[in-house]
């Protein structure tokens, strides 16, 4: 950052004379120029942070022979209002000493205002404030040298990642935290240096940034809700598509150059441990596809033995089989999220891809929280098959893949569980296959009856049939006499050329309502 004005003051060769300091904590803002001007009104030629310096050539005296306070006031005003850091006044050249009325008008508006001795040229500060800013622009160009030395030796450790981003933290003096690309925290520096709700916010913004996909940054203040903001800068890595995760830096001013600098080779640095991953991470996603289809095939006992070797034990009974749809672009998030969960759960989950579907062997306890969070997260509808032991995985996924069908009628986000269909019988499967074409052929002579004589056979005939051929019950439903539905039952059974009291011809009725629906 560029010196500040304190520091300037302090040069004791300049013996500048701290008149009024202003508003609280303007001596510790910035300056990043000094310039010199008696104009009445030099905000066109000035930048925010630079000091102004004058000798007053530009005041009108008021009848007491002093600055016309209302000028002054209007003078300190525009000066506030562009930015000027502090006016430094030279005397002994038009005044002897700095007017009061300035000198006022800068203390009620906060305008630090100092006094410069006659011996003291202008270009002497000029020049002091050049040097200051070349020596802090020089000692943020070293400090960037050796961080980023230092940061690159950190990358070289066995958990290259994890130093690298511990020595960030400690050289910006800032917490540091990796979101991992399923939306969790992976990693922070210094641990527990975040605390509620910023952490929450962070976390919630990162996810957002990683459901979108895109290479993306942003800045934005977490905490405002319980009054305490802080300044948070997220960053994503990896590539557009495939995101890795989030760095994000909190509770930190707004970087310099050397500072963005440090950032970005951090970013690289990360992005590519974490891209060094992903050959392995594909080879792993492999081998749990080839062993989960070993499972699927019954071979359960070669599939407990790699596993065990690689992840640990199988998940035991009672557990269930869940298939959910998995698209290319979530791939590689879904893929991470279930690792994440499965080394959580030690032991409790297994999954793998086949073919568009991502197959989860999970114990009965863990399989409603996580099936909810893979639909709500990946927007994905999600099967859920009975439970079974690992021998019966393969009675699982074919459940669960009955219920996967189902769920995707339901649309994204959708989960089903096959003994909610199971519990409607077989026959209710029959309305999701092509049987529909044969019940519409079956019931034509009922509804074309229907839609030419305004008849209700269809209604009738599926009251008779959910009632057993009551025909008290069915009329009661119909709200018509039990001789009317007799009378239009016989007409069913004329148009159909079908006796409806033999078991075979009701049932073949029954299945074709059920389909046609």
């Amino acid at each position: 950052m560029p010196p500040a004005l304190r520091t300037l003051l302090a040069r004791r060769e300049l013996a500048l004379d701290l008149l009024d300091a202003g508003g609280s904590g303007a001596l510790d803002l910035p300056v990043v120029w000094a310039h010199s001007s008696d104009l009445a009104d030099p905000t066109p030629f000035l930048d925010a942070g630079q000091v102004l310096l004058t000798t007053g050539t530009q005041f009108a005296d008021d009848a007491s022979g002093d600055v016309d306070p209302a000028f002054a006031e209007a003078y300190v005003g525009r000066l506030r209002a562009a930015g000027v850091a502090a006016l430094g006044f030279g005397t002994e050249v038009i005044r002897d000493g700095t007017p009061d009325a300035l000198v006022a008008a800068c203390s009620a508006q906060g305008l630090p205002v100092f006094e410069v001795p006659y011996r003291i040229p202008f270009i002497a500060i000029v020049r002091a404030v050049a040097d200051l800013v070349a020596e802090e622009a020089s000692a943020r160009q070293a400090w960037a040298l050796a961080t980023q030395r230092a940061i690159s030796h950190a990358a070289l450790q066995p958990d290259g990642l994890s130093a690298t981003l511990a020595e960030l933290s400690r050289r910006l003096g800032a917490w540091v935290g990796l979101v991992d690309a399923a939306g969790g925290l992976d990693r922070e520096f210094p641990a527990g240096g975040l605390g509620q709700p910023h952490l929450g916010e962070v976390v919630g913004e990162a996810r957002t940034m990683l459901r979108r996909g895109q290479r993306a940054g942003r800045a934005f203040e977490a905490g405002g809700s319980v009054g305490r903001p802080q300044r948070m800068t997220l960053q994503t890595l990896g590539a557009r598509g495939a995101l890795r995760g989030v760095l994000a830096i909190g509770d930190s001013p707004e970087l310099d150059h050397a500072g963005r600098e440090v950032v970005t080779s951090v970013i690289a640095l990360a992005g590519l441990a974490l891209e060094q991953n992903r050959d392995l991470d594909a080879a792993r996603g492999y081998l749990r596809s080839g062993l989960v289809r070993s499972i699927l095939a019954g071979d359960v006992a070669l599939a407990a033995q790699v596993a065990a070797e690689m992840w640990g034990p199988l998940p035991v009974a009672p557990l269930r089989v869940a298939v959910a749809d998995a698209p290319a672009e979530h791939a590689d998030r879904l893929a991470e999220l279930l690792e994440l969960r499965a080394a959580e759960r030690g032991g409790r989950l297994f999954f793998g891809r086949v073919d568009d579907t991502v197959v989860l062997i999970v114990e009965e306890g863990d399989v409603s929280a996580l099936v909810a969070e893979l639909a709500e997260d990946f927007d994905v509808p999600v099967g859920v098959g009975d439970p079974v032991g690992l021998a019966g995985a393969a009675t699982g996924h074919d459940q669960a893949m009955r219920a996967l069908e189902r769920a995707r009628e339901g649309g994204a986000g959708t989960v089903c569980r096959f003994d909610e269909i199971s519990r409607q019988g077989v026959l209710a499967f029959l309305a999701r296959t092509d049987a529909r074409a044969v019940a519409a052929a079956t019931l034509a002579p009922l509804t074309e009856h229907d839609a030419e004589h305004g008849s209700d056979l269809v209604p009738t005939v599926r009251a008779w049939l959910e009632h057993g051929g009551g025909f008290d019950r069915a009329a009661h439903d119909l709200g018509v006499h039990r001789h009317t539905v007799r009378a239009r039952i016989a007409t069913a059974e004329r148009l159909l050329g079908r006796d409806l009291s033999e078991f075979h011809a009701k049932a073949d009725l029954w299945a074709a309502l059920l389909a046609a629906d």
